[in-house]
């Protein structure tokens, strides 16, 4: 590991990030995020870092594909295929300046200098070579993502969405910000940005060159897909009702409520984690959020305490539930999802979200609406949850569906139905 009082240098820390990270660990975005903090990188250095550890473990089949061809075969120490794999991604896919991704890759390698140094550098004269290989593998390998999933989705979408999502999860997110409304002039403040673009079709959304530091700190924006707009704008809470946002953290959904109320009335925001309600909390206060109240709680292991049964004794207006799930319709920002998602991950998901769904039916008050929503593109965590809560609750009448589809909308994926209990 590098001391923390070394100079910053992006890819000797995303080497470190990558030999630390493993599936089942913390997030790659975690493991940026502490190195970066660590060792006070600058915004042009942590870019490179962000940048770097992604695009590694984005392509890291077709990266390794590229190093057995380049090697001309035989095992590669975990350690060594880790540095080879971000000299490669820096000269195939990031198209980084050749003597800097060579030479400062090379620098890291301790002993084995000339090794990957000859194959860094048959790699610079080779690109078309290797550009042939990625395009003649199988789309698996081309992609880097699991065969069960590309199947899923072959079945569910069609075998041209297959190749349209493949290229999607593997392109680097553009920076999306949502104008916060409730602060004065917010959407004026992130339209005059240099280059910010108006998303047709989601009001208050703009793609902007880079990460608006200062509007984000002032609560003037937030960071996020225009897709998580879909379960606030269905759910449409009016001014001085109550509103329970049951899985809330980080807070985005919760202030796009807050907005569309108007800042009048009241919302109560859940979360079973305390480290995520500490941000939520953040959030929402640096939003200019004051109709919230947060609350760690964890439905699946009892009730709403007593002291908020009696705050809201004849249940909520409105309810909001963006579940848990598998987190495929955001696979781009989440690199690691592609690494952890096993076959039966999305039935497992199901049964959770269905539970959830029972504990909160009776909080919504007759004739109060709930969404359901989730950021998955998999029918079983979709449609197939709001046929069967639908089934198993004669008082919960299904209004509306909604969903975005990456490679159709050109936003992540995401799904949002809309309930109300007529009785």
């Amino acid at each position: 590991m590098i001391p923390a009082d070394s100079p910053p240098d992006s890819r000797r820390l995303a080497w470190d990030v990558l030999r630390q990270w493993k599936p089942g660990g913390l997030f790659a975005e975690e493991l940026i995020d502490r190195a970066a903090r660590t060792h006070h990188l600058s915004g042009p250095n942590r870019g490179l870092l962000n940048a770097l550890v992604l695009a590694t473990l984005r392509h890291r089949e077709v990266l390794d594909l590229w190093i057995t061809h380049l090697r001309g075969g035989g095992q590669v120490q975990k350690d060594l295929r880790d540095l080879l794999r971000l000299g490669l991604v820096q000269i195939m896919i990031l198209e980084l300046p050749e003597h800097a991704a060579v030479n400062e890759t090379v620098e890291l390698a301790g002993h084995a200098k000339s090794l990957v140094n000859a194959i860094l550098r048959r790699a610079v004269r080779s690109r078309s070579e290797l550009s042939a290989l990625r395009d003649a593998a199988p789309i698996a390998t081309r992609f880097s993502l699991p065969d069960f999933l590309l199947q899923r989705w072959r079945n569910n979408l069609g075998a041209k969405a297959v190749d349209a999502l493949g290229a999607w999860v593997n392109e680097p997110a553009p920076v999306i910000v949502r104008a916060n409304k409730i602060k004065y002039r917010a959407e004026a403040r992130v339209a005059s940005l240099p280059g910010a673009v108006p998303m047709p079709g989601f009001p208050g959304f703009y793609i902007v060159k880079e990460t608006p530091l200062g509007l984000l700190d002032e609560g003037i924006c937030y960071a996020q897909d225009p897709s998580t707009s879909l379960a606030p704008i269905l759910l449409a809470p009016e001014k001085h009702q109550t509103v329970l946002d049951a899985c809330a953290a980080p807070g985005g959904k919760t202030a796009h409520l807050a907005q569309l109320m108007h800042n009048h009335g009241q919302i109560l925001a859940v979360d079973s984690v305390d480290k995520r309600v500490q941000r939520l909390h953040g959030n929402l206060k640096n939003l200019g959020v004051h109709i919230a109240e947060t609350l760690r709680h964890d439905w699946l292991a009892g009730p709403l305490p007593d002291f908020y049964q009696q705050r809201f004794p004849n249940g909520f207006d409105r309810i909001l539930l963006d579940a848990p799930c598998s987190n495929t319709g955001v696979m781009r920002r989440r690199v690691d999802v592609r690494w952890r998602l096993e076959p039966d991950a999305f039935q497992h998901m199901q049964t959770q979200q269905l539970r959830l769904l029972d504990v909160l039916v009776p909080l919504l008050k007759k004739g109060g609406r709930l969404v359901y929503s989730t950021c998955s593109i998999e029918p079983e965590e979709n449609e197939g949850v709001a046929q069967h809560f639908g089934a198993a609750h004669p008082g919960i009448k299904l209004l509306k569906m909604e969903r975005t589809l990456p490679h159709r909308d050109n936003v992540d994926g995401g799904f949002a139905a809309l309930f109300e209990r007529v009785k």
